[in-house]
Order: C-alpha cells, then structure tokens, then sequence
C-alpha cells in the first residue's frame, strides 16, 4: 500500500527560499484601509447631504400644501390655490434635482481624486516592495551558490 506524500514540509521549504516582506504586506493592508476610510467619509458626508436636502423639500412642500387645503371663498381660488402649488412644485423639483446634481458631481470629483492617489500610493509601495524582493532574492542566490 503506498503512503501519501506530506506536503506540508515541501510547502514549508518552498516558502521558505522565497522572501516575503511582511512589512510591505503591512504598508499594503495600512493604505487600502485608509482609502476605505476616506471613501466613506465621503459617501457619508454626501448621503448627510442628500438627506438634508430631501427633508428640506419635504418640509417645503408640506408646508406649501397646507395653503393648498385652506378654505376658500371662492370654487376658482382652489384651482388657482392647485395651479400656483404645481407651479411652486415644479420650480423646486429643478432647484432640488440641481443641488443633489451637484451633491453626486462632489462625490465622484472626490471618489476619482481619492481613487488616483491610492494608485500612485499603491504603485510606489508595490515599486518598493519588488526592488527589496529582487534584492532579497539576489543575496539568496549567491548565498546558495556560495554554499
């Protein structure tokens, strides 16, 4: 009956002979929690925006309606009272689609200026990491070839 091969001490030798900077992994997991960080604060502070926004053009428009149900005199005062608040509702509708406009433009604006400096972060740390890897792996093989 053959036996089964362990691999565990082939694994164990195998990462062994090749260098891994714990440090560098480190950076890494350091600087993606950073940018996860910043880009919540941002979703954060555009979703307290949006909100802000939306329970203004509530209240408004709540508080346009009321003069809508008020009495009047007159059967053709409520048609005019219904067309003014359309009129008034129309009007908001695109002063409040424009700032939650804005609200997304900012968002993005920082989404992309954060996204590019991670990159960079991220491409100087990775330059870094294979040059010491290189340079880790050298040494190992001319120590080897010494041996």
């Amino acid at each position: 009956m053959t036996k089964a091969q362990d691999f565990t001490a082939i694994m164990k030798d195998m990462m062994g002979a090749f260098p891994v900077d714990t440090k560098a992994v480190e950076d890494a997991f350091k600087t993606q929690a950073s940018l996860n960080e910043k880009l919540t604060s941002a979703a954060l502070a555009a979703a307290e925006k949006s909100s802000e926004l939306s329970s203004k053009w509530t209240k408004d428009t709540l508080s346009k309606l009321g003069d809508v149900a008020k009495v009047k005199e007159e059967p053709a005062d409520y048609a005019k009272a219904l067309g003014d608040f359309a009129s008034a509702q129309a009007e908001t509708a695109a002063e409040n689609m424009a700032a939650f406009a804005e609200i997304a433009k900012k968002l993005q604006t920082e989404t992309v200026e954060l996204m590019m400096a991670a990159g960079k972060d991220m491409s100087e740390e990775a330059s870094a990491a294979v040059q010491k890897a290189a340079k880790d792996a050298t040494a190992a093989a001319k120590k080897a070839a010494a041996k």
